[in-house]
């Protein structure tokens, strides 16, 4: 599919691509994800962490970005772009339940494993540990069907 170029034009294919994107990836049999659908799914989630103490800073996104970078092997540029179209996708996708549910049937464990370690990454770019954070971040780990003892390793890999 071509993409159509122009500001509302783009608006219109944006909101189009999501809609679809989350109608495959909440379907009650939700088939392995295309590598740029994880991508997107586990950005998305990255942002949904950031934005859970009330306060999304350039710290966070910095850190998305950098997770991202290293994790999916992209330049800058296309790092921010998948930033920025997660954050569109996190706004418009289902509560966190059905959300992390949908990706755990579609992304394999060990995928999940690194995503609750990059979770614990933008977490605690700031510096704290908030309890807002830690129990979105456990409820999160629990339906992605990620054990308590592979969290917890995770959390202290990328501890200071």
């Amino acid at each position: 599919m071509v993409r159509p170029i122009g500001a509302e034009t783009d608006k219109r294919y944006m909101i189009i691509m999501f809609a679809d994107f989350l109608k495959r990836l909440t379907a009650p049999a939700p088939t392995q994800l295309p590598d740029h659908d994880a991508r997107l799914a586990l950005t998305a989630l990255l942002v949904r962490v950031a934005r859970t103490d009330g306060q999304y800073d350039a710290e966070e996104m910095a850190r998305i970005d950098a997770i991202t970078k290293v994790r999916f092997g992209l330049d800058s540029a296309l790092s921010k772009a998948l930033r920025n179209d997660a954050e569109q996708l996190e706004t418009e996708a289902p509560d966190t339940v059905r959300f992390t549910r949908a990706i755990k049937e579609a992304v394999d464990y060990e995928d999940r494993v690194g995503v609750i370690e990059a979770l614990w990454q933008v977490a605690l770019a700031d510096g704290e540990r908030s309890q807002e954070e830690d129990t979105v971040l456990r409820l999160v780990a629990s339906l992605l069907g990620v054990s308590d003892r592979d969290s917890a390793l995770a959390r202290q890999r990328v501890t200071p």
